[in-house]
């Protein structure tokens, strides 16, 4: 297996570890801790957010110096230890601490992205970004199916021990690909020196340099902000309208857009393998999101729940197109040196919406009821949309093209055995 497909396997395992509380916090706390508060539920849901958002940059300084896969070993490890520790969490403060520094931890592995990245050719990089995206959706997809069918079977404990083996199995991946020799190393060698060859070529950039990666941070941040409001909530949202009291149904319903994402991709590399280009649609998918959001709340009756299927058809086509479409975007107006630190930056930004969504979402449906988060993120939809038109400068696909494939980028495709 290839370098890149195996850090791609591992991501897998990542978001899918990530996934499988996600949608099902509020049956976790009503479960394991008689609590049924739709504020607390946001409340940790932001803390999460917190917890990524102030670790990854000091990861991202630390990568500097240490290799991010040896990295990760020690990382994974200790989110997998306080994974597990977490289980037997007496009460719900003892569970706030533990869970976080596991996420704390566990937000190390972030670092992959901009890794692969950083090895990658430019002219490679939307569809770098759209199997990365689709990864995510993917883990989503089993992620909410697996975390529902094991809660509802074996209880909120059990789904505590698969987080777990997930962290373990990313350093098990980890140890392997060292033990192999076969990891590119960017500290350290002939890749580390064509860099600091480069970023001596590149004049030293002040705050006004950045302006672009904030104003993209800002989009990205709105954006983020506008997806996840619905998130928190939206299995008892579909319960409700539903009348299916099942968690696998609902984790199989929040996968939709995955499902989506994956068919999307597909397409993608059928136009790029014809030679054709992918026209830049963003204001016309942000609004077809927004269209998505509002069926989620449409009063349909006995034809509510096939609104909100459709709904999540249209929000997941959505949504892959402009996280895609985002994301180029950052590699585009970063160079390979600052990938790991610009990513920090524009992942601080997503997790600020994500952490105001959180908080937002917790108070909006202890206040008002299940249906406005879905309102409100379409209009979230249409202010993203204003804002891509009006501040954004993104350079076109062509930028850096020049730069050709490093030696290190055909190292990510070359076979990875084990000696």
């Amino acid at each position: 297996m290839t370098l890149r497909n195996t850090i791609i396997l591992m991501t897998v395992f990542a978001v899918i570890s990530d996934a499988i509380l996600i949608p099902f916090y509020p049956q976790f706390f009503a479960s394991r801790y008689g609590l049924d508060s739709p504020v607390h539920v946001g409340a940790y849901v932001a803390a999460i957010s917190i917890a990524v958002m102030c670790t990854l940059p000091i990861w991202a300084r630390v990568a500097r110096r240490v290799e991010p896969l040896y990295l990760l070993v020690y990382t994974q490890f200790a989110a997998g230890t306080f994974s597990l520790l977490s289980d037997w969490a007496p009460n719900v403060v003892t569970y706030w601490v533990l869970s976080m520094l596991m996420f704390m931890c566990k937000s190390s592995y972030l670092l992959m992205y901009p890794y692969m990245m950083r090895l990658t050719p430019k002219e490679q990089h939307a569809a770098t970004v759209g199997t990365l995206s689709v990864v995510v959706h993917f883990g989503a997809i089993f992620g909410a199916v697996v975390g529902g069918l094991v809660l509802q079977t074996w209880g909120p404990r059990a789904s505590i021990v698969a987080m777990a083996a997930g962290d373990f199995f990313q350093m098990g991946v980890c140890m392997h690909l060292i033990r192999s020799g076969k990891i590119v190393r960017v500290n350290s060698g002939e890749h580390a020196e064509v860099a600091a060859a480069e970023a001596a070529r590149v004049p030293s950039t002040g705050w006004r340099d950045r302006l672009p990666i904030l104003r993209l941070a800002l989009v990205m941040l709105v954006f983020d902000f506008s997806a996840y409001l619905i998130r928190p909530f939206f299995s008892v949202y579909w319960q409700q309208v539903s009348g299916l009291d099942s968690e696998f149904v609902s984790g199989m319903a929040f996968a939709i857009p995955g499902v989506v994402a994956i068919v999307a991709l597909r397409l993608h590399a059928r136009i790029r393998a014809r030679g054709g280009q992918l026209p830049d649609h963003t204001v016309g998918n942000l609004l077809l999101g927004m269209v998505g959001l509002l069926l989620h709340a449409a009063p349909g009756g006995e034809y509510s729940s096939a609104l909100i299927v459709l709904g999540r058809v249209l929000y997941g086509w959505a949504l892959f197109q402009i996280i895609v479409k985002l994301e180029v975007n950052l590699f585009r107006l970063s160079t390979p040196q600052r990938y790991a630190h610009d990513y920090s930056i524009t992942n601080f930004f997503q997790n600020m919406g994500v952490l105001l969504s959180s908080f937002a979402a917790g108070a909006i449906v202890n206040r008002y009821g299940l249906h406005l988060p879905f309102l409100l993120a379409a209009g979230g939809f249409v202010l993203t949309a204003l804002l891509d038109r009006l501040i954004l400068n993104v350079p076109s696909a062509g930028h850096a093209d020049d730069t050709g494939r490093t030696d290190a980028s055909a190292n990510l495709e070359a076979p990875a055995h084990a000696n």
